[in-house]
């Protein structure tokens, strides 16, 4: 069980570049690259709301739950 980042499909979708994107919402582009690759172990809120505005999507746009469907 894992939650899956999709943030790269969204960018490529608005075709917005990463370092656009990083400028906007104010990161570097390296803490970006770590954020699409989910290398990274949290996002505060403030980050993720900034991701979405840039992007005009939805939280659930970027981040994606995948479990095993047995419990």
């Amino acid at each position: 069980m894992e939650i899956v980042v999709r943030l790269d499909v969204m960018i490529a979708r608005r075709k917005v570049s990463s370092k656009a994107l990083a400028a906007e919402i104010g990161i570097t582009e390296a803490n970006l690259s770590l954020l699409k690759r989910g290398h990274v172990k949290g996002i505060k809120f403030e980050t993720l709301a900034k991701i979405c505005k840039a992007l005009d999507c939805q939280p659930g746009d970027l981040l994606e739950y995948e479990g095993n469907s047995t419990k």
